[in-house]
């Protein structure tokens, strides 16, 4: 954690408040600590939101209702998860042990930690520095055509495939584990074709992953 924050020149002055931005609350219940991250989270949502409308409104982008598709694409659930992968956080994060699903933290708490980080550089070091920070996580994300984020993936990819009017069907190949900790492994086949195929602990987040990568696979064609 300390080497990103010196990568952007950010010098820890209250450590608590980033140890608070990694704690979800099973850590804090399981070691009879204080403070979990859920405040922090409040505020860095608020912030989050602030920042990206800031910048899609400067951008110029013309409709109202393409800067909120795309403020809701960069700031969901599954982006925040990708941010924290790519910038190597999600070791940093403390949770308790039923949070942990075959040593990986469930998708939600790490998209709530980036919040709550977020929080914690804004009220060190102020709104410019956080912004500043924000912006040089994302913005490369929003300018590269072959990333995209979106909170349902299944439901945008149906949208593009009416669109061109092609045939497609989810797929569940595999189902293993014990009834307590299934695995399941989906795919989506467009045309016949396999276009995507995602592993998950349930069928719906199994599918949200095969729509994702089937998404990423036809922005690629379309180049």
């Amino acid at each position: 954690m300390q080497e990103f924050l010196e990568r952007w020149n950010i010098k820890i002055k209250n450590p608590k408040i980033y140890e608070t931005a990694l704690s979800h609350s099973s850590f804090v219940n399981e070691h009879r600590q204080k403070n979990d991250y859920e405040r922090l989270e409040f505020l860095g949502d608020a912030v989050l939101e602030l920042v990206i409308s800031d910048y899609l409104y400067k951008s110029d982008y013309k409709s109202e209702g393409d800067m909120t598709k795309l403020r809701a694409s960069y700031v969901c659930e599954n982006a925040l998860y990708e941010y924290m992968r790519d910038l190597d956080l999600i070791k940093y994060i403390k949770v308790g042990h039923g949070e942990i699903h075959e040593g990986d933290i469930k998708k939600a708490i790490v998209a709530d930690t980036f919040e709550a980080i977020m929080a914690a550089i804004y009220l060190e070091e102020g709104f410019l520095k956080v912004k500043q920070v924000i912006l040089n996580i994302i913005v490369p994300y929003i300018e590269n055509p072959e990333v995209i984020f979106f909170s349902d993936y299944k439901s945008t990819l149906q949208e593009a495939l009416q669109t061109d009017k092609r045939s497609f069907a989810y797929e569940t190949i595999k189902e293993e584990g014990p009834a307590h900790d299934k695995k399941f492994t989906v795919v989506i086949k467009i045309d016949n074709v396999i276009y995507g195929k995602g592993i998950a602990s349930s069928k719906k987040e199994a599918s949200q992953e095969a729509a994702r990568v089937a998404l990423t696979k036809l922005a690629k064609i379309k180049k």
